[in-house]
């Protein structure tokens, strides 16, 4: 494991667990540990470490016990990967430090093609046309604004990096199979598909608008100090083709930032499975549950770990459905080339394509889905700010004794497995736990997606996320920017996350400003 620039080794010290069995939602998972139970099934343990390698990535991921100081490797969050210079607003479009020189082409490569501009066919720029004929935005960085965050809507009523997914239940035996074996994660739109689509190639008229308005509520702490939440109340108008489907749900999404998700994929299953407890049975409240989805590179049923609902099983899968969804850009993965076009949108499916037979069967031919993966894959994870700062560490201390922990784990080391070196046996601190958690009525959207209901969402990872106004320019948070500030944030959890909320309302005002500190230095 990289811990630092200049050794791999992390202490070695004895440490012994007890086992403790946790239920999965497909199968039984046990905590990874050294010593097997002498009742049972054996235990599930990470296939690609040793007994010593387990001895120690148990000693390294132990929670700290002395918050009076910052504990190992602490300010390298993504592990020898962390990038280490200035946090400015170019912070989050910096390559992984310890990628090979050889590779770095690829990752310049790959950064083009994110910032690269669609336009539509037919076009003198064969190799950049295909745009949509329906789409939210004309490349990656239009919604992921530096590779970070994208924004709410403006003023004016327009915004690139908010979309409305659409999607509705299952109708019929045949639909609820097919979401049942994980082949579909829902059924969309008649109509208008599984995204409004804000904007057309010309000549085309656009899906309709997602309008959005809003009502303060205020939010009384124990010490008396008053915080203003704006909620959030939804709709769409200029729809071209009639109304949604009766059954249609509408679920506002902006875009969430890029780094680290190399390592994100590169977490162990078990540690994450691990940590499911979806019958509740240790009675803490929480019951995270693993987004179970279908691989479409290789068919089979893994674990969920990209998108707001954990939809995407990996960053190249992820990256395939927004070419298709977002641009309207056909790859090798998803070789549609008319988009999110329905049966029902005749004129859409008769627009020209962007396919040119020369450079191969998509619009986006082989490596440029490959190249901007790799690029996703690599964006590299900034280091810890001000983390040895007496108010930072007193606010992480409240973090875990508030029970923020739970569900935000702090930390991991990856797969030692990997094929790629510099994303393999990495200690990072991703403050999340991947998986599913209901999060109340008040942030519910009520569209399900695969197994997450319409009150679940993943733990977001919170690495980075005190750069977001660096970054972005803005301090916009949640899967819809409806809060403008962590403290906002805090203050719209619900459903399993209602107790901390509830001590965190209770805090005095050190305590919550020093929580605030502390997750502005990640």
């Amino acid at each position: 494991m990289a811990s630092d620039r200049r050794s791999a080794s992390l202490p070695h010290r004895s440490v012994r667990r007890t086992v403790i069995p946790v239920a999965g939602p497909a199968f039984l998972v046990l905590l990874v540990c050294l010593s097997a139970s002498t009742q049972g099934p054996p235990p599930l343990v990470r296939d690609d470490l040793t007994v010593a390698d387990r001895e120690r990535v148990l000693a390294i991921t132990q929670g700290p016990t002395d918050f009076s100081k910052i504990e190992p490797f602490e300010t390298l969050s993504g592990g020898a990967a962390t990038f280490t210079g200035k946090a400015d607003a170019k912070a989050f479009g910096h390559l992984s430090t310890n990628v090979p020189f050889e590779d770095r082409q690829n990752f310049v490569l790959g950064g083009a093609l994110f910032g690269k501009l669609w336009v539509s066919a037919p076009s003198s720029t064969q190799a950049s046309d295909g745009l949509g004929p329906l789409f939210n935005a004309r490349s990656c960085e239009s919604c992921h604004i530096k590779a970070g965050r994208g924004r709410p809507q403006e003023d004016d009523g327009s915004s690139l990096s908010l979309f409305a997914r659409l999607a509705r239940p299952a109708e019929t035996r045949v639909e609820q199979q097919a979401i049942t074996d994980h082949l579909a994660l829902n059924l969309p739109d008649p109509v208008y598909g599984r995204q409004l689509q804000a904007m057309a190639v010309p000549g085309l008229p656009v899906e309709g608008k997602l309008t959005i308005g809003y009502t303060e509520r205020a939010v009384t702490l124990a010490d008396g100090e008053v915080i203003s939440l704006r909620v959030p109340t939804y709709g769409v108008t200029g729809l071209s083709q009639g109304a949604l489907d009766a059954a249609t749900t509408l679920s506002p999404r902006m875009a969430p930032q890029l780094i680290g998700l190399g390592l994100i994929e590169a977490i162990h299953e078990t540690d994450i499975l691990a940590r499911a407890d979806p019958d509740d049975r240790d009675g803490d409240g929480i019951s995270g549950r693993a987004a179970l989805v279908r691989d479409h590179q290789t068919g089979q049923t893994v674990l969920g770990r990209f998108g707001w609902k954990a939809q995407n099983p990996t960053v190249h899968q992820q990256n395939a459905e927004a070419f298709a969804n977002d641009i309207g850009i056909s790859t090798p993965a998803l070789p549609n080339s008319h988009g999110d076009c329905t049966p029902r949108q005749a004129d859409c499916l008769a627009a020209p394509d962007g396919v040119q037979p020369r450079l191969g069967t998509t619009e986006a031919p082989d490596p440029v889905l490959d190249l901007v993966t790799f690029y996703a894959r690599h964006l590299a994870v900034p280091a810890r700010r001000n983390s040895g700062r007496r108010t930072v560490l007193q606010g992480k201390q409240v973090f875990y004794q508030t029970g923020c922990t739970t569900c935000h784990t702090p930390k991991f080391v990856t797969r030692r497995d990997t094929s790629d070196p510099s994303l393999s046996f990495q200690l990072i601190w991703p403050y999340t736990d991947l998986l599913l958690h209901d999060m109340g009525p008040e942030l519910a959207d009520g569209q399900s997606v695969g197994v997450a209901t319409g009150l679940e969402w993943r733990t977001p990872p919170l690495w980075g996320i005190g750069l977001t106004k660096h970054v972005n320019g803005n301090g916009f948070y949640l899967h819809d920017g409806r809060a403008r500030s962590l403290t906002e944030a805090i203050l719209w959890h619900g459903g399993e996350a209602t107790r901390a909320k509830t001590t965190f309302t209770n805090l005095t005002k050190e305590d919550r400003e020093a929580l605030i500190s502390f997750l502005e230095s990640l």
